[in-house]
């Protein structure tokens, strides 16, 4: 278990400025996601009928529910640097789907936004939340 946390947590050990920089992008790009996942949350929740794309044959209710998941519960764990690893997956498959599935027949100027986000949350991914997360808090206690 310990060995798992240390994964998942893993807060990468960087400089100041590169951990000030981890901090910015995270919180700056889960703002922006929030936006779009609190309309579809609302819609959610609304008790209007649901209309949103079903790409996946999942049903256009849980097709919606799994994008709330990921543009607002991903994003504020991204924003607070919890578990941030883990919680940018959901975001990097929400992204590809909009670009590869949703707008597949919408051209490169519709795919662009969905990919940029997309490569932005693999590169969280791939490099963690830096020091001022609560990954780090996490990561420390475990050593």
């Amino acid at each position: 278990m310990k060995t798992l946390a240390k994964t998942i947590f893993n807060s990468g050990d960087y400089p100041n400025n590169v951990n000030t920089a981890l901090l910015i992008l995270r919180v700056v790009i889960g703002i922006f996601m929030l936006t779009h996942g609190w309309g579809k949350m609302e819609t959610l929740f609304s008790g209007e009928p649901i209309q949103f794309p079903d790409p996946m044959g999942i049903g256009a209710t849980f097709s919606l529910a799994l994008a709330v998941f990921a543009e607002v519960l991903c994003s504020v764990l991204i924003i607070i640097g919890l578990g941030t690893r883990l919680a940018s997956l959901p975001l990097i498959i929400t992204m590809l789907v909009a670009a590869f599935i949703v707008h597949a027949n919408d051209g490169f100027g519709k795919q662009e936004f969905a990919l940029l986000y997309g490569v932005i949350y693999l590169t969280i991914a791939l490099i963690g939340a830096g020091k001022y997360s609560l990954d780090y808090l996490i990561s420390n206690k475990n050593k």
